[in-house]
């Protein structure tokens, strides 16, 4: 994830996102979450917190997927490996996983399973609904309501 992106490209893209993600692009507690992740992992250069703020706009404008998140992290911003994997962790969780869906939307991310069923589908079992039995006779609990 080399390649950088002029404020007109980005621009493009943005227009075309649905409004739970514009809204989290711009969002102040977006900006106050990078800010306090990068605080609480010791990042303390205002450079490398844009360049952070950076990916995550990338990731919410559908540019780098969110699996691919710290990886970048470490490639590009030169990270230990611990110190990206903690900022990967509190961004998914304060910025990326309130927008999920709209993030799994726009990435087409499908959760497939790992390995092959092979062989007829399990059936689940037929639950009937079974009535308790009425006592036989008149209910005598029951006051008239004369």
């Amino acid at each position: 994830m080399k390649k950088t992106y002029t404020p007109a490209e980005l621009w493009k893209l943005y227009q075309k996102l649905p409004e739970e993600l514009q809204k989290a692009i711009f969002s102040e507690e977006t900006a106050e979450n990078i800010w306090n992740v990068c605080e609480r992992t010791g990042i303390k250069r205002e450079e490398k917190m844009s360049e952070i703020a950076n990916y995550v706009g990338y990731v919410l404008h559908g540019i780098l997927p969110p699996d691919e998140f710290q990886a970048s992290l470490e490639a590009e911003l030169k990270l230990e490996k611990e110190v990206a994997k903690k900022v990967a962790q509190e961004i998914n969780r304060f910025i990326f996983y309130p927008v999920k869906p709209v993030l799994e939307q726009l990435y087409k991310m499908e959760v497939t399973p790992t390995e092959k069923v092979v062989g007829k589908p399990i059936e689940k079992p037929e639950i009937k609904e079974e009535k308790p039995p009425s006592p036989p006779g008149k209910d005598t609990y029951r006051e008239s309501t004369e």
